[in-house]
């Protein structure tokens, strides 16, 4: 018989009190290899931990691999449409409207203001039965010979074959190979303060040969051919290659001329200095019958043409072609410029 006063000796391991109701029977602790923190079956426990750990990270490498891919076939993917898309006349070409097609910035092989795109924006327009004549928009200082003659004499045949009007309607400037175009237009427009004129050829170079003989430095050029190397700026130039080049230039002169004469016939009041190179105000072009009056774009298609909707032709090199030709063929160019010569009508 237990003395109730006597106090309850604490539970053992072989014998513990009966949880309670609403209460958890904690479970003893086992001491694996005297280590109180380990339990059975930890190793199990902690190498399934690193696979699902290693799995997790394949997965994730999995996924930004296939998104990387993604991304780089969605860019291939615009880039290409981006590189055969060309922009397209916005309106309605079936509606009476004057076309207009820019000539803008140099006009050399490559650039915005080639043969190729303006020959090209040229046809498009006039062949379009809604267009009642075409409007060369102009703000170029000049460029190739070799361009503009090939811009100037698509205008004479797309004038006989389509039997629409061309016109040239002047912003800024339209001066050397520009005019050389412009001069093929049936009629020119100007504003008063633009600069028209400068019909000249030039060639322009530099040579270092006086440099190097200060300097000690010798060049070692060797061709096949006694005039080959005639334009390398660190040769001399004989005065036989002086008066060929010059020869030259005055062919492509004689050239630009007759264009400008025969493209605006009885209207040119000729003077000595109408060919020599030198440009004009718009005012004082019309006066000399460069131009044949004052006019933008607007007045032309609402007065002259009689048809206000404008729609725009013109052909551009679309983003990617502007890269490639920036950090690629205008490289190489680059560096030929500086090196060569070519002639050029500014």
């Amino acid at each position: 018989m237990t003395d109730p006063n006597l106090p309850t000796p604490p539970d053992t391991d072989e014998k513990r009190a009966e949880p309670g109701p609403g209460q958890f029977q904690q479970v003893p602790e086992k001491r694996v290899n005297g280590d109180p923190t380990a339990t059975p079956g930890w190793e199990r426990a902690t190498l399934e931990k690193l696979a699902f750990a290693a799995l997790n990270e394949q997965k994730a490498a999995r996924r930004w691999k296939n998104f990387t891919r993604l991304a780089w076939l969605l860019m291939v993917g615009v880039l290409a449409w981006m590189m055969f898309s060309r922009s397209s006349p916005t309106g309605d070409p079936s509606a009476a409207h004057t076309a207009v097609v820019e000539i803008k910035g140099e006009i050399a092989s490559g650039a915005e203001a080639s043969a190729d795109l303006v020959v090209a924006a040229m046809r498009n327009a006039l062949e379009d039965k809604g267009s009642q004549a075409l409007v060369l928009l102009i703000n170029s200082p000049g460029g190739s010979p070799v361009q503009a003659g090939i811009i100037n004499d698509e205008i004479t045949r797309l004038k006989a074959l389509h039997k629409k009007p061309i016109y040239v309607v002047v912003e800024e400037s339209c001066a050397s190979a520009a005019y050389y175009i412009a001069a093929a237009a049936d009629k020119i427009f100007v504003d008063k303060a633009s600069i028209v004129g400068s019909i000249g050829v030039l060639m322009d170079g530099f040579g270092f040969t006086g440099l190097m003989d200060k300097l000690g430095v010798e060049r070692r050029l060797m061709t096949a051919g006694a005039n080959k190397g005639f334009l390398d700026p660190f040769s001399p130039q004989t005065e036989s290659q002086r008066g060929y080049a010059q020869a030259m230039l005055d062919q492509i002169h004689k050239q630009f001329i007759d264009v400008v004469k025969k493209g605006r016939g009885s209207r040119l009041k000729e003077t000595p200095e109408m060919f020599s190179g030198l440009f004009w105000s718009g005012q004082q072009a019309v006066e000399m019958g460069l131009a044949d009056g004052l006019g933008t774009l607007d007045y032309v298609a609402r007065e002259v043409v009689k048809a206000e909707d404008i729609i725009d032709y013109t052909r551009r090199d679309n983003v990617a072609e502007r890269l490639a030709k920036r950090f690629g063929a205008a490289f190489g160019e680059s560096a030929v410029h500086a090196l060569k010569s070519v002639p050029a009508i500014r």
